[in-house]
């Protein structure tokens, strides 16, 4: 199937949230990102949007702590035509981050929890597994969980570019061992921009064509 030329423009950051009325309210549908602390979340939703410092990149595990969104738009070029489909990218906080606990934890584990079952707009969860770890625990939990929920998945593995040839591919079986899923395991690697487009078409595909609001104000 030939590549289709997908791009995500007018990138911009929107809101910050940890509760439901602090939700962004223009009706765009969503593409979330949730994954183990360090797993590369923010480095990949700049990669998609061509945007280095967009999406805040940090080197201590667990600095995002709230539900951060951003305002884009996915354009589909085909000859001398194109469409813009208007969305969300939603940057979850990572699970598993050492230096939250007890009352903390719960907070974060409800507030992304409720997101995650309650948004009517979450077309897309993308869950980032890092290819270097395939099958830890942790990320079998949240697979569990998300499955159970019952949320569409997309299911990437990130930082391909640390392995060699022989070593991506024995790892994207095991991840597609660990967690199978309607659609394959997209490799990515937001360094390289491997996957990149892949990802954009997949995320293309993931929303309807959605009714514009007028009030965003891009």
């Amino acid at each position: 199937m030939t590549q289709r030329d997908i791009a995500l423009i007018n990138a911009k950051y929107v809101a910050s949230a940890v509760r439901e009325d602090q939700y962004p309210e223009a009706k765009l549908p969503e593409i979330a990102f949730i994954g183990r602390s360090n797993v590369g979340k923010s480095s990949l939703i700049n990669s998609l949007c061509n945007q280095r410092g967009l999406a805040k990149v940090s080197g201590a595990p667990g600095k995002t702590r709230t539900i951060n969104y951003f305002f884009g738009e996915l354009r589909l070029r085909e000859g001398d035509k194109s469409t813009r489909r208007p969305l969300y990218l939603v940057d979850l906080p990572g699970y598993g981050f050492a230096k939250t606990g007890g009352k903390n934890r719960d907070l974060w584990s409800r507030f992304v929890g409720d997101y995650i079952q309650k948004s009517p707009r979450l077309a897309l969860l993308c869950l980032l597994i890092d290819l270097r770890h395939p099958g830890l625990p942790i990320d079998r939990e949240a697979y569990a969980w998300l499955c159970e929920v019952g949320v569409s998945l997309q299911i990437v593995g990130t930082k391909s570019d640390k392995l060699n040839q022989s070593e991506k591919q024995r790892n994207m079986a095991a991840v597609d061992k660990f967690f199978p899923a309607v659609y394959p395991v997209i490799a990515s690697s937001s360094l390289k921009q491997n996957g990149r487009a892949k990802l954009l078409e997949r995320l293309y595909d993931a929303i309807a064509e959605p009714v514009v609001d007028t009030e965003i104000g891009v």
